[in-house]
């Protein structure tokens, strides 16, 4: 199976919004945790863990179209749609994770797995 330019050009960014989801969410959460007196570097930390999964909603679109397309897949035979689908969630997973681990690095806090 090979893999279009176009749908390439979809995997790097879904990658890259949820990375910025991560990233941006994070460091903006923490400045807001610095106006109000709360630690900001533990806020951010925590900030990137609790948005992984918002993450991985904003850059898959937030709609149910990944559902019905795994759906699809699974009941009505169209394959194709269910492993760009399922290959699009993994891309969002991997910047969201990635963003994460810079995050944990920047801060220093303690890595848990």
């Amino acid at each position: 199976m090979l893999i279009s330019r176009d749908f390439a050009g979809t995997l790097v960014m879904d990658f890259f919004v949820a990375f910025g989801v991560i990233i941006g969410g994070s460091i903006i959460g923490g400045m807001g945790a610095l106006l109000i007196g709360k630690p900001p570097l533990s806020t951010i930390h925590d900030l990137a863990s609790s948005l992984k999964i918002w993450a991985l909603v904003a850059a898959i679109g937030g709609t149910f179209d990944a559902i019905t397309s795994l759906e699809r897949g699974l009941f009505y035979g169209t394959h194709a749609d269910m492993y760009k689908t399922m290959a699009m969630i993994c891309s969002a997973l991997g910047g969201a994770n990635a963003g994460t681990l810079i995050i944990q690095w920047i801060t220093q806090e303690q890595i848990s797995p």
